[in-house]
Order: C-alpha cells, then sequence, then structure tokens
C-alpha cells in the first residue's frame, strides 16, 4: 500500500512538473509571437491587397442618390519594382504602395501616376494576365506623378485600420478650373476603402468631388453582384457625369 501511494504521488509530480514545462513553453512561444514587430512592407502588402478586388459604392448611392453614385472599383496587380513597391491598376491610372520613408511619421505611402498610354489599358482586370501589358511595360508607362497619400495605422477603437491623406496644400490640378486637388484615403476593418478625390480654386471653393463625404466601397456579395449584372436586369447606360476620369473620382 505505501509503494502504491508513493508512486502516485511520484506520478502526480511528474506530471505536474510536465504541464509546467508545456506552460512555459507555450509562454515562451506566444510571448515570441506577440513581440515579433510587424515590418514596414508587411503594412504595404497589407493594404496593397485591401485595395485589390472589386468594390461598389451601391450601398452609399442607395442612402443618399442625391450625392453619391453608384460606382464600381475594381483594382489588380499590374507589377512590382525592384525595390518592392507594388504597382496596382485603377481605372486610369497606377497606385503604387511601398512603406514610407523613415524620415516621415506615417507608415505606408500611397501614390497615383498617371498612364503614359492609356488605350492599352483599357479594361485592364477585366482582361486575363496574357491579354494585358506585361509588368515590364507597365513600369515603362508610369507617367507623371499626380498626388501621394500618407497612410498611418489607426488608433484602438476605431473602425479604421489605415487612414491618411495628402499633405497640406494638396497637388496641382487644373481640372475643371481647379488649382489643386485633395486627397483621403481610409482602409477599413470590413474591407471597405473610403476615398475622398475634392478639387479647389485658388480662394480655397470646391470645384468638384463629393462635399458630404469620401465614398465609401464595399466588396459586394455574390448574391448581389449576380442579381445586378443577371441578363434580365442589366444596368442603365451610365448619366455622362456619372464617372471615373483622370486620376480622381468626379462628380459635376
Amino acid at each position: 500500500m505505501g509503494n502504491g501511494s508513493e508512486d502516485s504521488n511520484g506520478w502526480n509530480r511528474c506530471r505536474g512538473l510536465a504541464v509546467k514545462a508545456i506552460l512555459l513553453i507555450g509562454g515562451a512561444f506566444l510571448v515570441k509571437r506577440l513581440s515579433k514587430s510587424t515590418t514596414r512592407w508587411d503594412h504595404a502588402t497589407f493594404v496593397s491587397r485591401s485595395l485589390t478586388g472589386e468594390k461598389y459604392s451601391k450601398e452609399q448611392a442607395s442612402k443618399n442618390p442625391d450625392n453619391y453614385f453608384n460606382i464600381r472599383m475594381l483594382t489588380c496587380p499590374a507589377a512590382e519594382l525592384v525595390d518592392g513597391s507594388n504597382v496596382l491598376y485603377f481605372e486610369q491610372r497606377f497606385f503604387m504602395v511601398k512603406p514610407c520613408p523613415k524620415e516621415l511619421k506615417c507608415d505606408v505611402e500611397l501614390s497615383t501616376y498617371a498612364i503614359r498610354d492609356m488605350e492599352e489599358y483599357k479594361n485592364f482586370c477585366d482582361r486575363s494576365k496574357d491579354q494585358r501589358p506585361q509588368p515590364e511595360e507597365v513600369i515603362g508607362d508610369i507617367a507623371e506623378h499626380l498626388t501621394t497619400v500618407e497612410l498611418k495605422r489607426c488608433s484602438r477603437g476605431k473602425r479604421c485600420l489605415y487612414e491618411g491623406s495628402t499633405p497640406p496644400g494638396g497637388f496641382p490640378n487644373s481640372w475643371n478650373g481647379a488649382s489643386y486637388c485633395t486627397s483621403e484615403l481610409a482602409v477599413m476593418k470590413n474591407n471597405e476603402i473610403h476615398m475622398w478625390d475634392r478639387g479647389f480654386d485658388d480662394d480655397g471653393n470646391q470645384i468638384w468631388g463629393p462635399k458630404e463625404g469620401p465614398y465609401e466601397f464595399k466588396p459586394a456579395p455574390t448574391s448581389s453582384f449576380n442579381e445586378m449584372f443577371s441578363p434580365l436586369n442589366l444596368p442603365p447606360p451610365p448619366p455622362t457625369e456619372r464617372r471615373i476620369e483622370g486620376s480622381f473620382i468626379l462628380q459635376e
């Protein structure tokens, strides 16, 4: 009986030590995982992936049709530069996504560039990869710089993951009588993209762009997408003022 009790106590002690060892190892692994810092390129990659895909402002347009249109935002990868910057195609322009320079207080730099030969890029994202301009051609077709948005990680408790805007004063822009333009962008937690592009004259009066707030682009559920574009319910051609032109979403 005594030997059995001693064996049992010894087994319990061994089991206790084993459990402690497992907890210590697991805890050390967890601490290592939690302490692993996110790299500058991780932020840029996340923003690139968030921008990529098909999104719509349908819900916003249905709630506020006087100020917002149902616009399709379709973005796809186009090339990768030698330094790792991602080049995305979006509606007659290129997005270039990369980490912010270390001297700036931001995480991701999103720059917009014009395209040298727009005819070559019609329906770029809707075409198969072998029917598109190839990455080396894309790099050669990156034209003048238009805007840059400096994105920062959002503070805890906010709906966004990253948000930012063009530097104070914006960038020169002469479309429709404007003198300069500004751009604001937010990457949201639910895979939404909020985008607010506006043009102003020399006196600071807004010339173009939505006035009430940013466009809210949400991924379309499969069922909604099929319903919108089913052969029995084709959408009407958009009016001339409902469009995305140049490097900005315009609304007259």
